[in-house]
């Protein structure tokens, strides 16, 4: 019987998004449309959330050309971009140190179930998870960008779906968007990243547990849930 949740965002706390895999996203734009140029810059989108993302870029160089079908032509060819670039190997996930390990122990821990709560497509999040052997650990409660909207409402959805009370869910993320999904949902929230510049980002902004070692991440989930080890 689940009795608490640890929900985590996947670029950050469990993958390193590196510059091949990123570019995968942006490949589909100019295989289909001729669309070149575009910003990496995920906060300069109105909302940061890959649907979105991609609705704004179509409809910003197709105009009244734009219909539904082009957004899902697109996100078929990423899930051709991604699946053959790990296959053919020019595509390669990098893991954060202790995540799997973190994804293991938790796995096993009486009451507790695990998932996601990510601002991409979930077809993309879960190829690149397979790939680094976490998916089966958070494929019950898989929150994604597919249904839109800000990353609060992401996680608000995966909540639901576990039907827990906020107070025995953690939410575990390396974003400002992640931070405000916590406090915007109710949740315990662990700000964690390997970069010490984007610990200190989540410090000056309020967060109260920031960390980028996964054996503290397990300690303050233990403390936060009352979970003994």
């Amino acid at each position: 019987m689940t009795q608490y949740a640890v929900v985590f965002d996947v670029d950050g706390p469990l993958l390193d998004l590196g510059p091949a895999e990123e570019q995968a996203f942006f490949t589909p734009f100019k295989t289909l449309f001729g669309i070149e140029g575009l910003s990496n810059d995920w906060d300069s989108y109105r909302i940061r959330n890959d649907r979105e993302i991609i609705h704004e870029i179509l409809e910003g160089h197709l105009g009244e050309r734009f219909e539904p079908d082009h957004y899902h032509a697109l996100l078929d060819e990423y899930d051709r971009e991604l699946s053959s670039g790990f296959a053919q190997g020019r595509l390669k996930v990098t893991l954060i140190p202790g995540a799997l390990q973190l994804l293991e122990t938790l796995s096993v821990t009486n009451g507790v179930s695990l998932g996601m709560a990510t601002a991409n497509i979930r077809r993309a999040a879960e190829i690149r998870l397979r790939e680094a052997g976490m998916w089966d650990h958070v494929r019950h409660h898989p929150g994604a960008a597919d249904e839109g909207g800000h990353k609060h409402e992401v996680l608000a959805r995966v909540i639901a779906g576990l039907k827990l009370p906020p107070e025995r869910v953690v939410y575990i993320g390396d974003n400002l968007n992640d931070l405000e999904a916590g406090k915007v949902n109710g949740t315990h929230f662990i700000g964690f990243h390997v970069g010490e510049a984007k610990r200190q980002r989540l410090l000056d902004h309020g967060a109260r547990h920031v960390t980028g070692d996964h054996r503290e991440t397990l300690a303050l989930i233990r403390q936060m849930l009352n979970i003994a080890p």
